[in-house]
């Protein structure tokens, strides 16, 4: 093959496309080795994520089709309507990005020839590697010139010397660059001209060209030597390069926060669940204690129990003694005494019975019926905690509860009354809980499907608030039931009066003020002017001496209308605004 010398990059170009310092480098090693196979790169492929893998590895992943659209005039028949068809695409196995598939195959995918070069200089370091010259394709590869980008056998080197266009050409020896790091650049083939090589760059189609390639097919467009264009492009991929770097800054330090706000959520999850452990904890203990003390309470509530019923035995005990002996004496005194013996003992006999008789005593036994357990009653504080759960030692008794509030006999249409229910114990002490069974009904007299909706407030100390709202007014009959009996006051009768009534007339002095002197308005006082005036004035017959209504004579300012005056309407009564 001849060597062609084409213009070298100048030492700013060098630098222009130089790999960035910054750039974090797997070592050279792993580079080769495809992460899919575990193996060195055969036909290194660069997916459009720039992650690189085998050719075949690439073949080895599933491929899907995901629907595309072309534009207008990309379809066959060159209408203008979009159509959709469908492309091949795979999934990279590294970061899920999704590549699709060129019009040429997976073969059309760009090779990295970076890994290439890396795999050639991982193989050079080998003993066994055996390279054969580029030139000649015979001998054993001995010196490699750098320019070229070729392999030399000795005769070639030596001949590649001697020729006019390469003899300033320097070639190194491939035994010193087993030992370094120096980086190998193979020259890269056309695929359309395998007998050249790729040194030219088309600008029209932004891609490499060789020699034939811009004779043929590259013909009219405009070519120029790598050297020459790569310093255009090099500024053009450093600029885009610099644009990029930062972002990696800033994910990076991201990242950072991400972790540092991990580990404060972890720290603050921690302290939360100590906080939450000591809580249970100490709440666990607190319901332990409470029980204790319930269960030390009923404890001490059955020995009080058991010591009153037997106490209560022991006199009832006595007391039957003592009636049998009664008993059983007389009788034998009836049945087998004489006459004389009757009369004789009759005085002690009935005296004892009478006394017998005269004893009091209860036939139900003195356990309390009442003595329950109520769990959903606050209990108080218990090492710091709000626990339930209370023993009660008393029953309601209904005939014992009372009603009270002025909702129980009187109420107004659309406006909201109330009324209370006191529940007693049997003693007639207010329970002090709540939670009673209570059921509560309020109908209309003439139509008792027409119920009113009542609201029952508990306030946990034994009273209980009822609350309603009468849409229709007329006579309506409650009740009122705690364990299913009426308490006292049940049934009530309400009387439901209309809505309120405003004044039409004017809250003032009198008549004559208010209308300046007219003859003609009267006023709801009934207070008269002497002259022929049916209104009020100060110090004249029937006014009442104080500011009061002109519609009904009411003297509360707040009050309610009473309606018509004397079977009259409201016209001509002052309706201005006092003076």
């Amino acid at each position: 093959m001849a060597c062609v010398h084409y213009p070298k990059m100048s030492e700013s170009q060098e630098k222009t496309f130089a790999p960035c310092s910054t750039s974090s480098e797997r070592p050279r090693s792993c580079r080769t080795q495809c992460l899919i196979c575990k193996n060195v790169y055969t036909d290194p492929k660069i997916l459009p994520c720039l992650h690189t893998f085998c050719l075949d590895c690439v073949r080895g992943l599933q491929q899907f089709s995901v629907p595309r659209t072309r534009g207008e005039g990309e379809s066959g028949s060159g209408g203008s309507l979009d159509c959709t068809e469908s492309a091949a695409c795979i999934l990279c196995p590294l970061c899920d990005y999704e590549v699709h598939v060129p019009a040429a195959g997976l073969r059309g995918l760009t090779s990295n020839h970076l890994i290439l070069n890396d795999i050639l200089l991982e193989s050079l370091k080998r003993s066994d590697c055996r390279i054969v010259c580029d030139l000649c394709n015979d001998g054993d590869a001995e010196r490699r010139c750098h320019i070229c980008s070729t392999n030399l056998c000795d005769f070639c080197s030596k001949a590649h010397r001697r020729q006019k266009m390469t003899a300033s050409h320097n070639t190194v020896a491939l035994r010193d660059l087993q030992g370094g790091n120096e980086r190998l650049v193979q020259p890269i083939i056309c695929s359309a001209h395998p007998a050249e090589e790729l040194r030219m760059f088309c600008e029209t189609c932004d891609r490499l060209v060789c020699r034939d390639c811009c004779m043929v097919d590259h013909r009219g467009h405009n070519c120029d030597f790598i050297a020459s264009v790569i310093s255009k492009h090099g500024i053009f991929i450093r600029e885009l390069l610099k644009q990029t770097q930062p972002h990696i800054g800033a994910l990076q330090e991201t990242l950072q926060k991400i972790a540092h706000a991990r580990q404060l959520v972890q720290e603050r999850l921690g302290m939360m669940t100590k906080e939450i452990n000591n809580f249970t904890d100490g709440y666990i203990r607190a319901l332990e204690n409470h029980r204790n003390q319930l269960l030390k309470e009923l404890e001490e509530l059955r020995a009080q129990r058991e010591n009153s019923l037997n106490l209560q035995q022991i006199q009832l005990e006595q007391i039957l003694a003592d009636m049998r002996t009664g008993v059983d004496f007389t009788e034998h005194l009836l049945t087998s005494g004489s006459h004389v013996e009757i009369l004789l003992t009759k005085c002690v006999a009935v005296n004892r019975l009478k006394q017998l008789n005269k004893i009091g005593y209860s036939t139900h036994p003195g356990e309390d019926d009442g003595m329950q357990f109520q769990p959903q009653e606050r209990a108080g504080q218990c090492d710091g905690f709000e626990v339930f759960g209370i023993i009660v030692t008393k029953a309601v008794d209904p005939s014992k509860c009372v009603l009270q509030g002025e909702g129980l006999h009187v109420a107004r249409q659309d406006q909201s009354s109330e009324f209370v229910l006191i529940c007693n114990d049997q003693s007639g002490k207010q329970m002090g809980r709540g939670g009673e069974s209570i059921r509560v009904s309020i109908f209309n007299k003439k139509n008792k499907e027409c119920s009113l909706k009542t609201k029952l407030q508990d306030n946990h100390d034994g009273t209980y608030c009822f609350t309603y709202t009468p849409l229709v007014s007329g006579s309506y009959v409650g009740c009122v039931c705690v364990k299913g009996q009426h308490v006292q006051g049940s049934p009530f009768t309400i009387a439901v009066t209309s809505k309120f009534r405003k004044h039409p007339g004017i809250f003032h002095c009198c008549t004559f003020c208010s209308s300046g002197g007219q003859k003609d308005v009267r006023c709801g006082c009934r207070g008269t002017m002497p002259g022929g005036y049916q209104g009020c004035g100060h110090g004249h017959k029937g006014h009442p001496g104080q500011r009061h209504w002109s519609c009904c004579g009411k003297l509360t300012e707040n009050s309610e209308c009473s309606g018509t005056l004397n079977g009259n309407t409201y016209q001509s009564l002052v309706r201005t605004v006092a003076l």
